[in-house]
């Protein structure tokens, strides 16, 4: 697609084609009355999936924390079907009472194999979106590009936590450290690394790089393990309904309830036994607390930390997590251009039937949001692949049901002319 035609008005445009653009693709094409060319996925990057691809790879993921059931195709046991299609059983990793877990590169594979077995890469624009408005002389939202603008008649927000990466106060000016979201690539060179944070992503991290070098993980609380990112409950609706929708859209009693069920800055247990096997070999040590100053000397960094014990690396690596996505300046941006409702902390107020986002003045707009951003409509699993299929459902089934009353009323309106005419 180029720019010439970009003033073609699309049934439903998607901004991102990470896993919730990607599947949501699908849905939109199989549940809706869409062709091909009523569909488009924005994403700056080459191809789908290249940023979760990119994550997995700087953290050194080697298999899932979400069950085989949870992945980006349609079907329900796509992926176990693709495993024993290829004789890659082995890779649904067994998982003490939980069920198994896909390596990362089964994952990616049969992701691989359902964009390219539904030509989901020629629904994709690559382009990163500016802003966000109505258009100004009939029903629909004009998206301001990098490759020219794109008018739609419903949008969707499928978008991560915006490249804005949690960076500590004391290592923002310090040479030496990295971000693993932020371009990291491992070094063979390097002998020791400092690792900071306390979750899956620093265990990873840690256990990865550990492999040949000594590495220190430093975490501020006392490391937690839990399966998975929370209770299984929240993957359903009804629980969702019943336990967070009895509080009003956008109000704190929701980010409460969400931040109590999520299991952030936690450990799965199954990496435990790695962090034993890699302490006595003397590749790993552990540390808490808190970095009470931090400096390089002789090209190493010195972190000092607030009970007294002082780590010494050659460079440190944060795993420290991702900045709130809701007073995200692109969101500030969108929510701001378009009139929308927010509630606590920069929350939007979706509704939680369809997960449209709410006008300030209770007007609808043809904005729906999938992922980080859905978390207090869909709950603790919003960001994950489980949230993913969530929303999927709920966002279909809103557009379908859109498209259906716009046919009736266009028939209905067709019938009353040819009445009046006769």
């Amino acid at each position: 697609m180029t720019t010439d035609n970009s003033t073609r008005k699309f049934g439903c445009t998607i901004v991102g084609g990470g896993i919730h653009g990607t599947y949501l693709a699908q849905r939109l094409l199989d549940e809706t009355q869409f062709d091909r060319d009523d569909v488009l996925i924005v994403d700056p990057h080459d191809r789908l999936l290249a940023s979760f691809r990119e994550k997995a790879k700087a953290c050194g993921m080697e298999a899932l924390r979400s069950t085989f059931v949870h992945h980006i195709g349609t079907e329900p046991f796509g992926l176990e079907s693709f495993a024993e299609a290829n004789d890659r059983e082995d890779e649904l990793v067994p998982t003490v009472d939980y069920p198994p877990r896909p390596s990362i590169d089964l994952f990616l594979d049969y992701s691989e194999s359902v964009i390219d077995r539904k030509d989901l890469g020629s629904l994709h624009r690559r382009a990163a979106v500016d802003a966000v408005h109505e258009l100004p002389s009939e029903a629909g939202l004009r998206l301001e590009t990098t490759a020219g603008p794109i008018d739609t008649e419903r949008c969707v927000l499928a978008i991560g936590y915006g490249g804005r990466y949690r960076w500590p106060d004391w290592a923002v000016e310090l040479d030496g450290v990295e971000h693993v979201w932020d371009g990291f690539v491992p070094d063979a060179s390097v002998d020791r690394t400092i690792v900071v944070g306390g979750g899956i992503t620093a265990a990873q991290v840690a256990c990865d790089l550990s492999k040949t070098q000594s590495v220190s993980l430093l975490s501020r609380h006392p490391f937690e393990w839990e399966v998975s990112e929370a209770d299984p409950p929240w993957i359903n609706w009804s629980h969702i309904e019943e336990t967070l929708h009895q509080h009003p859209p956008g109000s704190s009693d929701r980010l409460e309830v969400i931040s109590a069920a999520r299991n952030t800055g936690t450990i799965p247990p199954y990496r435990y036994q790695e962090f034993e096997d890699r302490i006595d070999e003397g590749a790993l040590t552990l540390a808490q607390g808190a970095v009470d100053s931090a400096a390089v000397e002789d090209g190493s960094v010195r972190l000092s930390l607030d009970h007294g014990l002082e780590l010494l690396g050659d460079r440190v690596v944060l795993a420290t997590g991702f900045e709130p996505v809701f007073d995200h300046p692109f969101v500030d941006q969108i929510a701001d251009g378009l009139d929308l409702a927010r509630g606590y902390r920069g929350m939007p107020v979706l509704d939680d039937d369809t997960l449209a986002w709410q006008g300030e003045d209770g007007r609808p707009v043809p904005l729906y949001v999938s992922g980080a951003l859905a978390l207090g409509s869909v709950g603790p699993y919003a960001p994950n692949v489980p949230g993913a299929r969530r929303a999927g459902d709920r966002i279909t089934a809103a557009i379908t049901q859109r498209i259906r009353r716009s046919d009736a009323t266009g028939m209905n309106e067709s019938v009353h002319r040819t009445e009046v005419f006769d």
